[in-house]
C-alpha cells in the first residue's frame, strides 16, 4: 500500500514539472499568450518594448496620408523635414487613456523644435475621438483609420504596429527611427524624439 502511495506521488510529481515546463515555454510570447486568454479587454496591450533603428538602417521613407477627426486630409509629404511622432491608440483602449496625459506633456516639450505628434486612430469613428482630444486636451491631428487602414499597411513591412498603442518616432526624411510597443514612458519618449531631432 505504502508503495504504491509512494508511487502515486512520484507519477504526480512527474506531471507537474512536464507541465511547468511546457508552461513555461509558452510564456515568452506575451502578445499571443493574451490572445489565447481571451478575456474580452478588445485590445492586445504591448509590453512597453522599445526599439531604436540607427539612420544606415531605416530603409525608405514611408508613404502614408488618410483623413482627420476635424474633416481635413493629412499626408507624409506635408510633414517632411520634421520629426513626426505617431501615436496608434483608440478612445476603448486603456493603455491609450492612461499615457494621453504624458503624450500631452512630451508634445509640449517640443512645441517650436520641429516636432509634430499625429494620431492614427484603429477603431473609432471622427466624433469619438474628438471627444477623446477633447477629454484629454489633445492638439494634435489624428487620421481615422477604421475604415480604410491605410494608415497602418503603409508601415506594414517596416514596422508594423503589432499592439495597441504604439508610439513611432519618424525621422526629418520620413523614416520610422524608433518604436515603442505599448503605454509609452514618458521620458523614454522624450529621449528617443531629442536624439532624432538632434540628428544632422
Amino acid at each position: 500500500m505504502a508503495s504504491r502511495r509512494i508511487a502515486k506521488n512520484a507519477m504526480a510529481f512527474a506531471l507537474a514539472v512536464v507541465l511547468s515546463f511546457s508552461l513555461s515555454a509558452c510564456a515568452n510570447d506575451s502578445l499571443a499568450d493574451q490572445f489565447r486568454a481571451g478575456d474580452n479587454k478588445n485590445y492586445i496591450a504591448g509590453d512597453g518594448t522599445v526599439s531604436e533603428f540607427a539612420e544606415a538602417n531605416r530603409g525608405e521613407p514611408v508613404v502614408w496620408s488618410g483623413p482627420t477627426e476635424s474633416g481635413g486630409l493629412l499626408k507624409s509629404d506635408q510633414l517632411t523635414g520634421v520629426v513626426v511622432v505617431m501615436n496608434f491608440w483608440y478612445a476603448g483602449c486603456a493603455p491609450c487613456r492612461a499615457e494621453a496625459p504624458d503624450l500631452v506633456a512630451v508634445n509640449n516639450m517640443f512645441v517650436g523644435k520641429n516636432v509634430q505628434f499625429v494620431g492614427v486612430n484603429v477603431r473609432d469613428t471622427a466624433e469619438t475621438a474628438r471627444a477623446f482630444d477633447r477629454n484629454f486636451s489633445i492638439t494634435w491631428p489624428s487620421i481615422i483609420d477604421a475604415q480604410s487602414g491605410s494608415a497602418v499597411l503603409a508601415f506594414t513591412g517596416v514596422v508594423t504596429p503589432q499592439a495597441v498603442p504604439t508610439t513611432l518616432v519618424i525621422d526629418k526624411q520620413g523614416r520610422v527611427a524608433a518604436r515603442v510597443l505599448g503605454q509609452i514612458e514618458k521620458s523614454t519618449l522624450k529621449a528617443l524624439i531629442q536624439r532624432v531631432v538632434d540628428e544632422k
